[in-house]
């Protein structure tokens, strides 16, 4: 399973040779593993790196499992270097030959996929589920005290107490607030160990607004959406649930996102639109969150001499006078300065939202 030091690494690879990556949609429901080692074949016939094919190759040939709908593969053969990523999310097959590993597919899944926290909440308890890349990556409960209803204003046993039992702290009401201060306190060290991004909160209107008041402040405001659901869920419900109310919380949040980086912009303070202007962030350091339409790239050109990179094909350095030298993907080469810097990286599914920003777009620290 891909983890974010996962990709650390893979951003931190510093290749001698260029590096192979291979994304390959592997999903049983729409062929079978002879069928997909004939298309990786297909994919790595033309190629010029025959040593890192090969490898590639030979990986899905005599050691990949097969588990998931999809894999990642990073090979620099001078380097000894093959790395591999079953994922449990459907991807698109790419090949991409390049200094190092290309890591933009990838990021897009941990924005889209990473990181989901789900507590389906009742009046004793809470089913704690943690998904990463629509995969289940650990499943806890916990139990309190059974709620007994306890029928109020019946005639005390005791002598000179009135109210008898329904006077007394043991109501049901009580036992259930209990039971979910517990379920809560549960949560929160539940979702900080699982390095949760996303929480979701399933049950009755009522419990879950109980629940969600008892969460700290912290967990709240990462709380994306709420939903009915019985204890009972299987987990493949909650799965589907989860990620249907985390692409339309997404949604919501890329609209909101965009338009702030459009205000900033015009103002001009705070926002960067276009590859130009993302690129001179980038250079700067300061982009706090990047936006780019999915599958979009360009290429760039950096001063062999002061480094400064642009969009544009210009003859000459403006601040150097030195000449340029085009990369073939600016896009790439600024997701990853983005991620290497904690900077957050969005990939916007809707074209009419990425028209907004001319495809790429970033929101600045300063």
């Amino acid at each position: 399973m891909l983890t974010e030091s996962d990709l650390q690494e893979l951003l931190g690879f510093k290749a001698l040779q260029p590096v192979l990556s291979v994304y390959l949609n592997i999903d049983p429901s729409e062929g079978s593993a002879d069928a997909y080692k004939l298309r990786l074949r297909s994919m790595l016939k033309d190629i010029e790196l025959s040593k890192d094919g090969e490898a590639v190759y030979n990986f899905i040939d005599h050691q990949f499992d097969w588990s998931g709908r999809g894999v990642a593969i990073f090979s620099c053969a001078t380097d000894n270097y093959l790395r591999a990523y079953p994922l449990a999310v459907a991807i698109r097959d790419q090949i991409r030959i390049s200094d190092q590993p290309y890591v933009k597919p990838l990021a897009d899944l941990l924005d889209a996929f990473g990181g989901y926290g789900v507590a389906l909440v009742d009046k004793q308890g809470a089913r704690l589920f943690s998904f990463h890349l629509g995969e289940l990556r650990e499943q806890e409960g916990t139990m309190g005290e059974s709620v007994r209803h306890i029928k109020r204003g019946s005639a005390s046993s005791l002598p000179g107490r009135r109210g008898g039992a329904a006077g007394r702290s043991s109501s049901g009401e009580e036992v259930a607030e209990r039971n979910m201060r517990e379920a809560a306190s549960f949560a929160t060290r539940f979702f900080a160990e699982n390095n949760t991004r996303r929480v979701l909160i399933g049950g009755t209107e009522d419990n879950v607004a109980l629940f969600r008041s008892l969460l700290p402040k912290a967990w709240q405001s990462l709380i994306v959406g709420t939903f009915p659901m019985s204890m009972t869920a299987s987990k493949d419900e909650v799965l589907e649930r989860a990620m249907q109310i985390g692409r339309e919380a997404d949604h919501r949040r890329y609209e909101k996102l965009v338009n702030t980086i459009v205000t900033s912009a015009a103002k001009g303070r705070g926002g960067g639109i276009g590859l130009d202007d993302t690129l001179s962030a980038v250079r700067e350091g300061r982009i706090q969150s990047l936006l780019i339409r999915e599958g979009y790239h360009a290429p760039g050109y950096q001063c062999k001499g002061c480094g400064y990179i642009t969009a544009q094909k210009i003859p000459v350095c403006p601040f150097c006078s030195n000449t340029f030298e085009e990369f073939p993907d600016a896009v790439e080469m600024a997701v990853r300065q983005v991620m290497k810097l904690g900077g957050d990286v969005d990939v916007l599914h809707d074209d009419e939202l990425a028209k907004k920003i001319n495809n790429i777009g970033a929101l600045l620290r300063y």
